[in-house]
């Protein structure tokens, strides 16, 4: 394993619509190790393969928040099947260093996609799981959490992290 650079924002990948992956090769089997390892090096929750560069639909989930099997979460072309009830809860993202912000979510969602083996897989969850879930795919979708800011916020946002507030 390998650690990726992680891109920042504004790095024009981070809007791009990630393209499906077809099959689980070699190649993705790779990146989905080396997005795990960059992942937990920097202390992040989650990474979308866009985050790395590589805009296909590929995301990891750190194991401390998957209570139920206690390991990392890859999911291959996720998409959230249902959701239910709201909450607002402090969001960061390893692309925004250093800028926190309170987020409204869905509090539960039932998210599918493909694990590692090539198999159909559906993760029913809430809290921080279901949050991390959330604003990964929300990055395959070219979606920052910056842009479920009001107004106000977003503003705020341009003139602390956009003007050298980093």
């Amino acid at each position: 394993m390998a650690f990726i650079e992680i891109r920042t924002f504004p790095d024009p990948v981070l809007r791009k619509i990630a393209e499906p992956v077809k099959n689980v090769t070699e190649e993705i089997l790779k990146l989905s190790g080396d997005m795990i390892e960059t992942m937990r090096l920097s202390n992040g929750a989650g990474l979308a393969a866009n985050q790395v560069g590589v805009p296909i639909r590929l995301i990891t989930i750190e194991e401390h928040l998957n209570k139920q099997e206690n390991r990392h979460i890859v999911l291959i072309n996720p998409v959230i099947v249902e959701t239910d009830s709201e909450e607002t809860a402090e969001e960061g993202c390893l692309s925004l260093p250093k800028f926190y912000e309170y987020i409204k979510r869905a509090k539960k969602v039932l998210a599918r996609g493909v694990n590692l083996e090539g198999e159909t897989i559906e993760i029913e969850c809430e809290g921080q799981l279901a949050r991390a879930i959330q604003h990964e795919i929300d990055h395959l979708n070219g979606i920052l959490f910056i842009d479920h800011l009001s107004p106000v916020k977003k503003d705020l946002f341009k003139k602390k992290y956009l003007k050298g507030g980093k």
